[in-house]
């Protein structure tokens, strides 16, 4: 150390064919960091770029992710139709599913002032892995109550909450603005509804927490998924994982969409 730019970019070419581009990357930045915090001098060149240009274009069928099917309009719908929303656990199921939609779609179109500060964020800033991993420090309780309604100069209606941890921001967290709308998953009502159905859970519970007999229980990521992909996969849809839920994921066509 330090490594030569040719042992680097021999290092590189000798993996072209096997192994993802992303892979080369995360050794390559573990080799810069390694060099950096010894005190050496990283020595890439044009070389070793023009070597990581051709190793993106020979990188296996294999080592490359599937395309991950997109959230619609209408499989949102459909979803909304398939629950019974006088239950509390479909209710949570909803508000969650609307949020998730709605919050990102407005943040890919950039049309309204208010939305999520369009900062990207994902079910994991939403939901909790497993009933033991809630955190206050990471996680978006019930304490977001009570939610104050404001009116934009249209009349359009909004509320908003923060969640304290999110991808981008990390800790200072980023603020989800929810609006109202004619459609049917009105996502304010929708959120206004889990809200007062649930109103008598603790205020450091989950905020997607559900009432369960002489109890409650927080919602999980899988029973979350597990519930929207029965309904989507017997609709004819393919099973939705959970980044089917971000920025580029969640869409909703002009001619559907009820704000085209």
């Amino acid at each position: 150390m330090p490594a030569p730019s040719e042992l680097l970019a021999l290092f590189s070419a000798h993996h072209a064919g096997c192994t993802s581009d992303k892979t080369l990357n995360n050794w390559l930045t573990g080799l810069h960091f390694w060099h950096t915090v010894n005190g050496a001098p990283w020595n890439s060149d044009s070389m070793l770029h023009h070597v990581r240009r051709g190793f993106s274009k020979l990188v296996p069928p294999l080592s490359r992710c599937a395309k991950r099917p997109p959230v619609t309009l209408e499989a949102l719908c459909i979803l909304h139709d398939h629950l019974d929303l006088s239950n509390s656990f479909d209710l949570a199921i909803w508000a969650l599913t609307s949020i998730a939609f709605w919050c990102c779609y407005w943040s890919v179109r950039l049309l309204f002032p208010f939305s999520s500060s369009h900062l990207p964020f994902s079910l994991g800033e939403l939901l909790i892995p497993d009933a033991n991993s809630f955190t206050p420090f990471k996680h978006v309780s019930h304490n977001v109550l009570p939610l104050s309604c404001c009116s934009l100069n249209n009349g359009t209606q909004y509320s908003s909450f923060h969640i304290p941890w999110s991808k981008t921001m990390l800790n200072n967290g980023a603020d989800i603005s929810v609006t109202a709308h004619s459609h049917h998953t009105c996502l304010l009502h929708t959120l206004t509804s889990h809200l007062s159905s649930n109103n008598s859970i603790s205020s450091s519970a989950p905020l997607f927490a559900f009432h369960t007999s002489g109890s409650w229980s927080p919602m999980t990521c899988t029973w979350f998924l597990q519930c929207c992909n029965q309904v989507w996969v017997s609709a004819g849809f393919p099973d939705m994982p959970s980044h089917a839920f971000h920025i580029g994921g969640a869409t909703a066509n002009q001619q559907t969409s009820p704000f085209a």
